[in-house]
């Protein structure tokens, strides 16, 4: 219910609050002739049916026709020429707000020309001074229906960071570019926000940018792109995410599907490895082999032949298999193997030998 103001002023507003409201909730009853108390930094804007009417400056006033003429004349035509009113009155703070804080809430997302897609989260700072008190009180009161600072610097806020992504989307190729563009970006954005704060009644002084930082999973973009050195190459880079997986995977030992993983990288780097002793073997045996393949000179080599079908004829025997291909003891064959007469490779305690050294040892 409305009550009747004889004094109307906000003694106790903070420095860093940008209005107060008198009365604070509802609408107030004031007479022509009461008294208005406006401090040195504030102005007092008169409000009432939904739209600021008459502002008082600093300063001792007296309620009269003479000095609310908008609203007197609105009086005079709403009541009849009575000398109660009601409405409200916001007293507006005047000095300059220094240290305004702005900030993503949200990471942004932008097109990047070295990773593809980035989310970016970005702070700063910013300081302003209210200009115009009438349309302030039009456009943030009015419009948009609040008043304490905390709700005020929230929407001042998103309105920076809706130009934010507009200035970044057109001076922004790569994130990597980001540190030397910092003193455009905050150019450009007080070019862009001033107009926006000009239509509601705020001068904005100054725009600075402080830090764009990537989100968690951009900066192991970044991280593995680092990794990469001076790769580049797509083709080059999916090789080394694939062998990183499974040094990832072989370090996994723990649940089923990491024990699969690391089976089948095992397998797969078993294969490769194979096929390296293979090779090696190979390679070390071919000064041995004749030019021409020599038939069978002796019974050993046609029994050897068919040891070799009963052994599987593997390129690369065991101990027990060499000897079981040339019907005779294991220790036989490890003899002949100290001797140096038969080429074999010792792994650890056991001995890998091919199937040509052992032909082109029977071949003499």
């Amino acid at each position: 219910m409305p009550r009747l103001i004889d004094v109307v002023e906000a003694p106790n507003q903070a420095a860093d609050e940008m209005v107060v409201r008198v009365p604070e909730e509802g609408s107030g009853d004031f007479r022509m002739g009461s008294q208005v108390i406006v401090r040195e930094s504030q102005n007092a804007v008169f409000y009432r049916d939904g739209k600021s009417l008459d502002v008082l400056p600093a300063g001792r006033h007296t309620i009269t026709t003479a000095n609310l003429p908008v609203l007197s004349s609105l009086l005079k035509f709403v009541t009849g020429g009575n000398n109660m009113f009601t409405a409200e009155v916001y007293f507006v703070n005047m000095r300059e707000f220094p240290d305004m804080k702005w900030g993503t809430p949200q990471p942004i997302s932008l097109r990047d020309s070295d990773l593809g897609l980035v989310r970016l989260r970005a702070f700063g700072q910013y300081s302003m001074q209210i200009s115009d008190p009438k349309r302030f009180v039009d456009q943030i009161v009015g419009t948009q229906g609040v008043y304490s600072t905390p709700q005020i610097e929230d929407y001042l806020r998103n309105s920076l960071i809706s130009r934010l992504t507009d200035v970044l989307g057109q001076n922004m190729k790569s994130i990597f570019d980001l540190p030397q563009l910092f003193d455009e970006i905050s150019a450009g954005m007080r070019a862009k926000a001033q107009d926006d704060f000009a239509a509601m009644g705020i001068a904005l002084k100054q725009f600075m940018v402080v830090s764009i930082t990537p989100t968690d999973e951009t900066a192991k973009a970044i991280d593995e792109r680092s990794s990469m050195g001076a790769i580049g190459d797509m083709d080059k880079f999916m090789k080394y995410k694939a062998a990183q997986a499974m040094g990832d995977a072989a370090n996994n030992q723990s649940g089923a599907a990491g024990a699969g993983i690391g089976l089948g990288a095992g397998v797969g780097l078993g294969a490769g490895m194979a096929g390296m002793i293979s090779n090696a073997m190979s390679g070390a045996t071919q000064p041995q082999q004749p030019a021409q393949p020599a038939a069978p000179a002796a019974p050993a080599a046609a029994g050897a032949a068919a040891g070799a079908s009963s052994s599987g004829s593997a390129g690369v025997m065991t101990l027990e298999e060499a000897a079981d291909y040339l019907k005779v003891a294991p220790a036989d064959v490890e003899a002949i193997i100290k001797s140096g007469d038969l080429k074999a490779r010792q792994i650890g305690t056991q001995y890998r030998i091919s199937k040509e050294a052992i032909d082109a040892y029977l071949g003499g």
